[in-house]
């Protein structure tokens, strides 16, 4: 069997990343190189890791997109659910992040904010479902 088990950001600064993540969301250090060029963190089930561009480069020999605050973001996003979407914005935002949209009600009832990480990556702030 097959398990989705993390997801591996390529970041300008792993130390920086991960505590934007740590003071943003409340997430905690699960493991980090000496070299701080990969790191992960504990976020529930699911690990988010970061990796720097440089070792990223070193391993991926055909290249890859850089993800950057002044380009539009890719067309995928981390989701992230809480019970206080607008606390969860107002504290990512207090710690670096923009706001890409702001919060709105869907109308199956769902509360959900669009923000930016430090590298651009876009991050879905929501309530949960059902």
């Amino acid at each position: 069997m097959i398990t989705f088990s993390y997801t591996i950001l390529y970041v300008n600064d792993v130390y920086n990343a991960m505590h934007f993540y740590q003071r943003a969301f409340g997430f905690s250090e699960k493991f980090k190189t000496p070299e701080n060029d990969y790191g992960e963190m504990i976020s529930g089930s699911t690990t988010i890791a970061f990796a720097s561009k440089e070792l990223a480069q070193s391993n991926l020999s055909g290249g890859f997109i850089s993800s950057s605050a002044k380009d539009k973001p890719f067309g995928i996003e981390l989701g992230f659910v809480t019970t206080d979407v607008a606390a969860a914005v107002e504290k990512a935002v207090a710690e670096g992040a923009v706001v890409y949209e702001p919060l709105k009600t869907k109308p199956w009832g769902q509360t959900v904010a669009y923000v930016r990480d430090l590298d651009g990556f876009l991050l879905e702030l929501c309530s949960p479902m059902g």
